[in-house]
Protein backbone atom coordinates (compact mmCIF):
# COMPACT_ATOMS: atom_id res chain seq x y z
CA UNK A 1 0.00 0.00 0.00
CA UNK A 2 1.06 3.22 -0.76
CA UNK A 3 1.98 5.49 2.67
CA UNK A 4 0.10 8.29 0.85
CA UNK A 5 -2.73 6.29 0.80
CA UNK A 6 -2.50 6.02 4.61
CA UNK A 7 -2.58 9.75 5.10
CA UNK A 8 -5.43 10.03 2.65
CA UNK A 9 -7.24 7.61 4.65
CA UNK A 10 -5.81 6.71 8.51
CA UNK A 11 -8.30 4.12 9.22
CA UNK A 12 -7.95 2.47 6.28
CA UNK A 13 -7.16 -1.58 7.09
CA UNK A 14 -3.32 -2.26 5.87
CA UNK A 15 -3.51 -5.95 4.41
CA UNK A 16 -1.53 -8.54 6.03
CA UNK A 17 1.55 -10.15 4.44
CA UNK A 18 0.61 -13.69 3.53
CA UNK A 19 4.33 -14.95 4.72
CA UNK A 20 4.42 -12.92 7.75
CA UNK A 21 3.70 -15.38 10.00
CA UNK A 22 5.88 -14.80 13.00
CA UNK A 23 5.81 -12.10 15.94
CA UNK A 24 7.45 -9.19 14.91
CA UNK A 25 9.90 -9.76 17.71
CA UNK A 26 10.60 -13.50 17.51
CA UNK A 27 14.26 -13.57 17.26
CA UNK A 28 15.28 -15.61 14.28
CA UNK A 29 17.71 -18.11 16.82
CA UNK A 30 17.38 -20.92 13.63
CA UNK A 31 19.68 -18.32 11.36
CA UNK A 32 22.39 -19.64 13.66
CA UNK A 33 21.69 -23.35 13.40
CA UNK A 34 24.00 -25.83 11.28
CA UNK A 35 22.78 -25.36 7.82
CA UNK A 36 22.75 -28.89 6.51
CA UNK A 37 20.29 -28.98 10.46
CA UNK A 38 17.85 -26.69 8.30
CA UNK A 39 17.69 -28.94 5.12
CA UNK A 40 13.73 -28.71 4.39
CA UNK A 41 12.56 -26.17 6.54
CA UNK A 42 10.61 -23.31 4.88
CA UNK A 43 12.62 -20.60 6.13
CA UNK A 44 10.05 -18.46 4.64
CA UNK A 45 7.18 -19.43 6.66
CA UNK A 46 9.27 -20.09 10.44
CA UNK A 47 6.82 -18.56 13.20
CA UNK A 48 9.59 -18.69 16.05
CA UNK A 49 12.35 -20.52 16.65
CA UNK A 50 13.95 -20.90 20.19
CA UNK A 51 17.76 -22.23 22.23
CA UNK A 52 16.51 -24.47 24.96
CA UNK A 53 19.22 -25.02 27.73
CA UNK A 54 20.07 -28.00 29.00
CA UNK A 55 17.66 -29.33 31.64
CA UNK A 56 15.17 -26.48 31.10
CA UNK A 57 11.50 -26.75 30.32
CA UNK A 58 9.02 -25.54 28.13
CA UNK A 59 5.45 -26.04 26.59
CA UNK A 60 3.37 -24.29 23.45
CA UNK A 61 0.25 -25.04 21.98
CA UNK A 62 0.91 -26.15 18.13
CA UNK A 63 -2.04 -26.06 15.75
CA UNK A 64 -2.21 -29.18 12.89
CA UNK A 65 0.21 -28.08 10.20
CA UNK A 66 3.27 -27.17 12.14
CA UNK A 67 6.07 -28.68 11.73
CA UNK A 68 8.74 -28.43 14.50
CA UNK A 69 12.60 -29.66 13.92
CA UNK A 70 14.18 -30.19 16.62
CA UNK A 71 18.18 -29.70 16.29
CA UNK A 72 21.14 -30.97 18.80
CA UNK A 73 23.38 -28.31 19.67
CA UNK A 74 25.71 -30.62 21.59
CA UNK A 75 26.51 -33.79 21.41
CA UNK A 76 24.32 -35.95 23.52
CA UNK A 77 21.18 -34.23 23.63
CA UNK A 78 17.73 -35.63 24.67
CA UNK A 79 14.76 -33.76 24.60
CA UNK A 80 11.86 -35.69 26.74
CA UNK A 81 8.38 -34.56 25.38
CA UNK A 82 4.84 -35.31 25.84
CA UNK A 83 1.83 -34.35 23.79
CA UNK A 84 -2.23 -33.88 24.77
CA UNK A 85 -5.02 -32.48 21.83
CA UNK A 86 -5.45 -28.90 22.47
CA UNK A 87 -9.19 -28.86 22.01
CA UNK A 88 -10.23 -32.21 24.24
CA UNK A 89 -7.26 -32.71 26.97
CA UNK A 90 -8.14 -36.05 27.86
CA UNK A 91 -7.02 -37.03 24.73
CA UNK A 92 -3.51 -37.63 24.35
CA UNK A 93 -0.23 -39.68 23.02
CA UNK A 94 -0.84 -43.36 23.41
CA UNK A 95 2.55 -45.12 23.75
CA UNK A 96 1.93 -48.97 23.67
CA UNK A 97 -0.78 -48.06 20.97
CA UNK A 98 1.76 -46.49 19.14
CA UNK A 99 4.35 -48.88 19.01
CA UNK A 100 2.30 -52.03 18.75
CA UNK A 101 -0.29 -50.57 15.59
CA UNK A 102 3.81 -49.59 13.50
CA UNK A 103 5.28 -52.53 15.02
CA UNK A 104 8.43 -51.02 16.71
CA UNK A 105 10.49 -50.10 19.76
CA UNK A 106 11.62 -47.01 18.48
CA UNK A 107 10.85 -44.25 16.70
CA UNK A 108 12.14 -42.77 12.80
CA UNK A 109 11.01 -40.75 9.38
CA UNK A 110 7.62 -42.60 8.73
CA UNK A 111 6.38 -43.31 12.08
CA UNK A 112 3.25 -41.81 13.48
CA UNK A 113 2.55 -40.78 17.18
CA UNK A 114 -0.98 -42.48 18.09
CA UNK A 115 -3.42 -40.99 20.37
CA UNK A 116 -5.68 -42.99 23.05
CA UNK A 117 -8.52 -42.23 20.09
CA UNK A 118 -6.51 -43.86 17.14
CA UNK A 119 -5.78 -40.27 15.65
CA UNK A 120 -1.91 -39.23 15.00
CA UNK A 121 -1.15 -36.44 16.80
CA UNK A 122 2.57 -36.34 15.23
CA UNK A 123 4.28 -37.62 12.88
CA UNK A 124 8.19 -38.14 12.08
CA UNK A 125 9.11 -35.97 8.93
CA UNK A 126 12.45 -35.92 9.03
CA UNK A 127 15.37 -37.47 10.67
CA UNK A 128 18.89 -37.64 10.97
CA UNK A 129 19.26 -40.05 13.58
CA UNK A 130 16.92 -43.27 12.82
CA UNK A 131 16.36 -44.13 15.92
CA UNK A 132 14.11 -42.20 19.23
CA UNK A 133 13.41 -43.83 22.45
CA UNK A 134 9.93 -44.39 23.17
CA UNK A 135 10.65 -46.84 26.49
CA UNK A 136 13.21 -45.22 28.73
CA UNK A 137 11.20 -43.06 30.79
CA UNK A 138 11.87 -40.16 33.10
CA UNK A 139 14.44 -38.52 35.24
CA UNK A 140 12.93 -38.29 38.20
CA UNK A 141 13.94 -36.27 41.99
CA UNK A 142 14.75 -39.34 43.61
CA UNK A 143 17.12 -40.75 40.20
CA UNK A 144 18.62 -37.55 40.18
CA UNK A 145 19.33 -37.31 43.58
CA UNK A 146 21.13 -40.71 43.76
CA UNK A 147 23.23 -40.02 40.57
CA UNK A 148 24.35 -36.07 40.88
CA UNK A 149 23.19 -35.22 44.70
CA UNK A 150 21.22 -32.07 45.31
CA UNK A 151 21.92 -28.45 43.86
CA UNK A 152 19.12 -25.80 45.44
CA UNK A 153 18.01 -23.02 43.76
CA UNK A 154 18.98 -20.63 46.41
CA UNK A 155 22.79 -21.42 46.17
CA UNK A 156 23.01 -21.83 42.24
CA UNK A 157 20.34 -19.49 41.00
CA UNK A 158 19.98 -20.98 37.58
CA UNK A 159 22.33 -24.09 37.61
CA UNK A 160 20.37 -25.78 40.37
CA UNK A 161 19.20 -29.41 38.93
CA UNK A 162 15.95 -30.19 37.67
CA UNK A 163 14.53 -33.95 36.76
CA UNK A 164 12.50 -34.09 33.88
CA UNK A 165 9.42 -35.26 35.71
CA UNK A 166 9.51 -32.42 37.32
CA UNK A 167 10.20 -30.27 34.39
CA UNK A 168 6.91 -31.76 32.33
CA UNK A 169 4.76 -31.51 36.03
CA UNK A 170 5.51 -28.01 36.09
CA UNK A 171 4.81 -27.34 32.28
CA UNK A 172 1.67 -29.93 31.87
CA UNK A 173 0.06 -27.86 35.25
CA UNK A 174 -0.08 -24.61 33.22
CA UNK A 175 -3.04 -26.02 31.46
CA UNK A 176 -4.83 -27.55 34.24
CA UNK A 177 -3.25 -31.30 34.16
CA UNK A 178 -1.99 -32.74 37.22
CA UNK A 179 0.45 -35.75 38.34
CA UNK A 180 -2.02 -38.19 37.14
CA UNK A 181 -2.18 -36.92 33.76
CA UNK A 182 1.80 -37.19 33.25
CA UNK A 183 2.10 -40.23 30.25
CA UNK A 184 5.01 -41.82 29.28
CA UNK A 185 7.37 -39.70 26.99
CA UNK A 186 9.51 -39.90 24.13
CA UNK A 187 12.83 -39.19 24.61
CA UNK A 188 14.39 -37.51 21.26
CA UNK A 189 17.75 -37.94 20.16
CA UNK A 190 18.28 -41.31 22.85
CA UNK A 191 18.74 -44.49 21.79
CA UNK A 192 18.05 -47.20 23.99
CA UNK A 193 18.13 -50.98 22.62
CA UNK A 194 17.44 -54.20 24.15
CA UNK A 195 20.56 -56.91 25.32
CA UNK A 196 21.37 -60.29 25.26
CA UNK A 197 19.91 -59.93 29.10
CA UNK A 198 16.79 -58.40 28.33
CA UNK A 199 18.29 -55.28 29.85
CA UNK A 200 17.83 -51.44 28.52
CA UNK A 201 21.13 -50.90 26.61
CA UNK A 202 22.19 -46.92 26.60
CA UNK A 203 23.85 -45.67 23.27
CA UNK A 204 26.07 -42.77 24.81
CA UNK A 205 27.14 -41.86 21.88
CA UNK A 206 24.15 -41.61 19.78
CA UNK A 207 23.57 -37.70 18.63
CA UNK A 208 26.10 -35.55 17.00
CA UNK A 209 25.75 -31.90 17.35
CA UNK A 210 23.85 -30.79 14.18
CA UNK A 211 21.41 -34.16 14.31
CA UNK A 212 17.87 -33.34 14.37
CA UNK A 213 14.44 -34.55 14.26
CA UNK A 214 11.52 -33.06 12.76
CA UNK A 215 7.42 -33.49 13.99
CA UNK A 216 4.46 -32.41 12.31
CA UNK A 217 1.28 -32.02 14.10
CA UNK A 218 -1.65 -33.65 12.56
CA UNK A 219 -3.63 -32.35 15.46
CA UNK A 220 -3.92 -29.23 17.79
CA UNK A 221 -1.55 -30.31 20.49
CA UNK A 222 -0.09 -29.04 23.59
CA UNK A 223 3.73 -30.26 23.45
CA UNK A 224 5.67 -30.22 26.81
CA UNK A 225 9.44 -30.43 26.72
CA UNK A 226 12.21 -31.31 29.08
CA UNK A 227 16.14 -31.20 28.10
CA UNK A 228 16.50 -32.81 31.55
CA UNK A 229 19.10 -36.03 31.11
CA UNK A 230 17.97 -39.46 29.58
CA UNK A 231 17.55 -41.26 33.17
CA UNK A 232 20.28 -44.15 31.63
CA UNK A 233 22.54 -41.40 30.32
CA UNK A 234 26.06 -42.91 32.13
CA UNK A 235 27.70 -39.33 32.05
CA UNK A 236 29.10 -38.74 35.23
CA UNK A 237 27.86 -35.39 36.73
CA UNK A 238 25.36 -33.15 36.11
CA UNK A 239 25.44 -32.27 32.46
CA UNK A 240 22.41 -31.73 30.25
CA UNK A 241 22.95 -30.43 26.81
CA UNK A 242 20.91 -27.26 25.15
CA UNK A 243 18.55 -27.96 22.14
CA UNK A 244 17.83 -25.48 18.77
CA UNK A 245 14.19 -25.34 18.04
CA UNK A 246 12.43 -24.16 15.11
CA UNK A 247 8.45 -23.83 14.33
CA UNK A 248 7.57 -23.27 11.00
CA UNK A 249 3.75 -23.69 8.99
CA UNK A 250 3.87 -26.93 6.95
CA UNK A 251 0.49 -27.56 6.26
CA UNK A 252 -1.32 -30.74 6.63
CA UNK A 253 -0.25 -34.23 5.42
CA UNK A 254 -1.08 -34.52 2.05
CA UNK A 255 -2.20 -37.49 -0.06
CA UNK A 256 1.12 -38.82 -0.82
CA UNK A 257 2.82 -38.15 2.64
CA UNK A 258 5.57 -40.23 3.07
CA UNK A 259 4.16 -41.51 6.58
CA UNK A 260 0.95 -41.70 5.05
CA UNK A 261 2.16 -44.46 3.30
CA UNK A 262 4.86 -46.07 5.55
CA UNK A 263 2.58 -48.18 7.31
CA UNK A 264 -1.29 -48.51 6.51
CA UNK A 265 -1.98 -48.15 10.14
CA UNK A 266 -0.67 -44.49 9.90
CA UNK A 267 -2.99 -44.04 6.88
CA UNK A 268 -5.60 -44.57 9.07
CA UNK A 269 -4.22 -43.04 12.16
CA UNK A 270 -3.88 -39.81 9.67
CA UNK A 271 -7.58 -40.48 8.30
CA UNK A 272 -8.39 -40.38 11.28
CA UNK A 273 -7.01 -37.01 12.34
CA UNK A 274 -8.14 -35.66 9.16
CA UNK A 275 -12.02 -36.29 9.80
CA UNK A 276 -11.75 -34.10 13.03
CA UNK A 277 -11.33 -30.97 10.29
CA UNK A 278 -13.43 -31.00 7.82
Amino acid sequence: MNPAEILDDPLKVIPANPLSTAPVDAPSFWQRFPDAAMAGVTTDCVMWSEVMPGGGHWSWRLPRGTALRFIALEPGANASIVLYAAQEKLERYNMPDSLKAQHTAHYQRGHVLMSDMGRAMASFTADSLGWHDPLGGLLDAELLAKKYGERRFAEHRNTMYRSGKDGLLIEIGKYGLTRRDLIAPVNLFSKVSIDTEGQFAYAADHAKTGDFVELRFDMDVILAISTAPHPLDPTPGYAPKKLGLVAWRCGAAPADDYCRAFRPENARALHNSDMLYL
